[in-house]
């Protein structure tokens, strides 16, 4: 077995009541060398070769007893079509599902827009120009707010008045969105139009 072999040398200093003198010792320490494998590890690697060999021998076992069963089974299959006579399939034609026609929806009616003239005499560039004011004020608060957006609520305005049409599915929106015409400057009176319809 090899060794490592280490120097341990001690210096020491003796007074006595006539001198003062110093004493080096040096003493060898041999240690063995912990290179190389210990016995513990090579039991631990022959339990693991012993059981994979273990486990090798049994995948085998187990699969000649598979070859061996499918070899019999095979055999079977073959010894029970050979004493059958050959089986006939007869295909009947599929039943064809019945047709079911669905006749469109009756379109949903709504009023025909009142058009209102503007009554005669006045000047009718002066109104012309403040409906057109007023009308694309009340067309921008009708697209800028999204609830209303969605409805596709349109409107048309002569002579200060607005007249609303279109679908809601209540009439407490109905009722909102006339209180919110009637908020944009410049509306002197709202026709509400809008039908309610619900689902």
């Amino acid at each position: 077995m090899p060794y490592d072999e280490e120097d341990a040398s001690r210096r020491r200093v003796v007074e006595t009541p006539t001198e003062r003198r110093e004493v080096i010792s040096s003493q060898a320490v041999r240690t063995r060398e912990r290179s190389g494998v210990s016995a513990g590890m090579v039991g631990v690697l022959v339990v693991v070769a012993i059981a994979l060999i273990t486990m090798l021998v049994l995948f085998w076992l187990n699969n000649q007893q598979t070859r061996d069963e499918n070899a019999n089974l095979a055999a079977q299959q073959q010894a029970q079509q050979a004493q059958q006579p050959p089986t006939t399939v007869i295909q009947q034609p599929a039943q064809q599902p019945p047709v079911v026609i669905q006749q469109p929806a009756a379109p949903a009616t709504q009023p025909p827009p009142v058009i209102v003239t503007p009554p005669a005499g006045g000047s009718t560039a002066a109104n012309a120009n403040d409906d057109l004011v007023v009308q694309s004020a009340v067309d921008k608060m009708l697209m800028d707010d999204p609830t209303y957006k969605t409805l596709g609520i349109t409107a048309s305005v002569v002579s200060g008045k607005a007249t609303l049409l279109g679908i809601v599915k209540t009439e407490a929106m109905k009722a909102q969105i006339e209180r919110s015409v009637r908020k944009v400057k410049g509306v002197k009176d709202v026709d509400n139009q809008i039908t309610v319809m619900a689902e």
